[in-house]
């Protein structure tokens, strides 16, 4: 698998290609390619800011010879008003970055933002928090990426580094027992050396997998449980598996399930109902 860089690096390349085309018209027509410049990272609204060293990669990505000047980082609180970095480099380049730049850090900075409010309320608990794969096609690289950056934790990146077995899933496979036999079965015939997650609905569903699933599964999953509900299941899961909330959980009752002693909280919302934040990149005429 391609670490994070190369990653990146792909990323970057497809989404100029797709901004730019056969060319950024707009400025071929009326700067001259040699001409030199200044711009900076105008922080418009209060959050946690993310994507600064994307930014960076996009600028040298383009031009190599930027010149970046650093006055906040990736993780650190940031306020309107603030100045997050100045860039030295060929107008040209400035101008063909910027949308994806600010594409990207504000996305990214929304995720962090909302990510950091998550994780504040988890202060004191033993829970850790995920993200999920409910993310945009494509970007998802930035997005898990902006979850760390706001202090949470990225669950599995795509279906191939863990195995999930789920509602469809398991329904499908013709119950628990016939999933979690043909999955483990699979994974060893196979040498993949990859983990086994498995769905519970019911305090019934987390009494077969506790029954079928051992030396086999290794985290249980209590999907749209409720706090007391959980409580009941962990009282049957022990110490046997890791255990992993999820479903209906926002801010208002993260603690509630937090508390329950859960050793994971699972919240799509952290990508799919974060709000990008207002930033922009400005002409500095030097």
């Amino acid at each position: 698998m391609k670490n994070f860089e190369q990653q990146l690096h792909q990323l970057i390349a497809q989404a100029l290609q797709e901004d730019v085309g056969d060319g950024d018209y707009s400025t071929l027509s009326c700067i001259p390619s040699t001409q030199k410049g200044k711009a900076v990272l105008k922080i418009k609204q209060d959050g946690i800011l993310a994507g600064v060293h994307v930014a960076q990669k996009i600028f040298h990505f383009v031009q190599p010879s930027a010149q970046l000047n650093f006055f906040k980082q990736d993780g650190e609180r940031m306020k309107n008003g603030e100045i997050a970095f100045e860039v030295f480099a060929s107008i040209a380049t400035i101008l063909t970055c910027e949308r994806l730049v600010l594409n990207c850090m504000q996305r990214m900075s929304g995720i962090a933002t909302l990510t950091k409010l998550y994780t504040d309320k988890l202060q004191g608990y033993s829970t850790t928090l995920l993200d999920t794969r409910k993310t945009t096609p494509n970007f998802r690289l930035l997005e898990k990426e902006a979850v760390k950056i706001g202090g949470g934790n990225n669950h599995r990146f795509g279906l191939y580094d863990m195995l999930m077995l789920k509602d469809n899933h398991i329904d499908y496979c013709g119950g628990i027992e016939n999933a979690i036999e043909k999955s483990h079965q699979y994974v060893t015939e196979n040498q993949l050396g990859l983990k086994i997650e498995v769905e519970a609905r019911s305090i019934a569903d987390v009494q077969k997998i506790c029954t079928v699933g051992k030396g086999k599964v290794f985290r249980i999953m209590l999907d749209n449980f409720l706090p007391n509900e959980i409580k009941e299941a962990l009282q049957i899961i022990g110490n046997a598996f890791e255990t992993e909330a999820s479903g209906g959980i926002n801010l208002a009752n993260i603690e509630e399930y937090a508390a329950t002693g859960v050793n994971f909280i699972s919240v799509g919302g952290l990508i799919h109902q974060a709000q990008s934040l207002d930033l922009s990149l400005k002409a500095a005429i030097v």
